[in-house]
């Protein structure tokens, strides 16, 4: 919560007059793109672990065949996501924002260096979850501090940003996935890598002061009013310091009334009709937002390209590239035009699309795999003595072999009992799965 209570939308005003601001002032953007490589952390998490589980499921047979152990890896750092967003709400105002981000930052960069030199896949999953709580901490801290610690005026224009680093965190991740394929150790490359921008924060972050709205809060009004004379010019601190004043006031009070644990403000916002809609309205759009399916294309991108029939990993990040490139460009487009058609009709129209695609998605994979041959599970993992593969026949270990190992685009070579294949007769790759 920052001065006023709220953190309005920006404008396209706003982020011209963000732009005067911040070339005037480079101190404001230094505090601004410090936090804001929170939000990279996240987006750059979400698409590292496309790109790295082809090579996990390469080096650790376990995974390769197990599909419980995939998902796993993945998912366990959105569960400790969970956990890091409702410890940082504690930690930001106990502890401070500045303290609680760089705690997130030495979680992130601990996790990363765990997955980067795990020997089994049991130790990815630990480093995957302390990666997610410290992606949990930054990603609800960070635009925090963004908020409290720019002028009023451009406020909402460099909290969007927050939205724009992930999205672009994403389509950094696949570009260095992609960097990284031929390279030695791959994914350990891939997932190691994700520490360094959580290093580079927390530097940045050690010579940033903490919040003034927090400093004022814990009585420590000359140390906010310091930093309030960094980011306003001399005749606007004094209000600035009645508004923190003001606000804070406010906020105590509405303490006093319900209560300062967690459950007595959950209990607050239930009576009171506005909030209540207010919350009602917010958990629905969030909720639909991660329910719709998006987050599992953007997880399993690669893989999902693989199953389409392009099995060389390279060609799959490449292609992925396309899904989180169009991901970021849909963040500018919604920070362009949310204020002149309105934040519910942009809404509508991005849910409406999503689903759309997913439901088209669904759609061809499940006709791709009527249409095509009828093959076993058993026999996609080891063809018997019928088989026409090639590449099957001059593999000396047949027993780990199945299907993903040599397919291509161009090249299908299967068959059972029932559907004899001839040699260098291309079928359609799904059937195979």
């Amino acid at each position: 919560m920052v001065e006023g209570g709220v953190v309005k939308a920006a404008d396209k005003t706003e982020f011209t007059e963000c732009w005067k601001v911040t070339w005037k002032t480079p101190y404001i953007m230094r505090l601004a793109f410090s936090a804001g490589i929170g939000g990279l952390l996240f987006g750059y998490d979400t698409g590292v672990i496309s790109g790295a589980l082809l090579y996990i499921k390469e080096d650790f047979e376990a995974v390769g065949r197990n599909t419980f152990l995939q998902e796993l890896i993945v998912s366990t750092c959105v569960l400790g996501a969970i956990f890091g967003a409702a410890i940082g709400g504690f930690c930001s105002d106990s502890l401070g924002r500045r303290k609680t981000i760089l705690v997130a930052d030495f979680l992130f960069f601990v996790g990363a260096i765990v997955m980067a030199v795990a020997p089994h896949p049991w130790i990815i999953i630990v480093g995957r979850f302390l990666v997610g709580l410290g992606v949990g901490m930054a990603s609800m801290t960070a635009p925090l501090y963004i908020s409290e610690a720019s002028p009023a005026r451009i406020r909402g224009a460099l909290v969007s940003m927050n939205g724009l680093m992930i999205t672009g965190g994403q389509f950094l991740a696949y570009l260095i996935n992609l960097a990284f394929t031929r390279a030695p150790g791959t994914w350990r490359w891939m997932l190691g890598v994700a520490g360094t921008p959580a290093l580079i924060q927390f530097v940045l972050m050690l010579s940033l002061p903490e919040s003034p709205r927090w400093l004022y809060r814990a009585n420590r009004v000359d140390e906010a009013r310091t930093i309030l004379a960094r980011i306003y010019h001399p005749d606007e601190v004094e209000i600035e310091i009645n508004a923190l004043k003001e606000s804070v006031q406010n906020e105590k009070e509405i303490e006093d009334s319900i209560g300062t644990t967690t459950l007595s403000k959950v209990k607050g916002a239930f009576k009171d009709p506005v909030v209540r809609r207010g919350l009602y309205a917010g958990i629905t759009v969030q909720v639909a937002q991660q329910f719709v399916g998006i987050n599992t294309v953007m997880y399993y991108s690669p893989t999902i390209v693989q199953f389409a029939g392009f099995a060389s990993k390279s060609v799959a990040l490449a292609l992925s590239l396309v899904t989180s490139g169009l991901n970021a460009l849909g963040s500018i487009i919604s920070m362009l035009f949310v204020d002149r058609y309105g934040r519910r009709k942009l809404m509508i129209i991005s849910m409406f699309g999503i689903i759309t695609c997913l439901v088209v998605l669904a759609i061809v994979f499940q006709q791709a795999s009527i249409h095509s041959p009828g093959i076993s599970q058993v026999e996609s993992a080891h063809f018997g003595a019928n088989s026409t593969c090639p590449s099957y026949f001059s593999n000396v270990n047949k027993n780990k072999w199945d299907c993903m190992s040599c397919l291509k685009a161009q090249c299908s070579f299967c068959s059972n009992a029932e559907n004899q294949v001839s040699l260098f007769t291309p079928r359609p790759v799904f059937g195979q799965f």
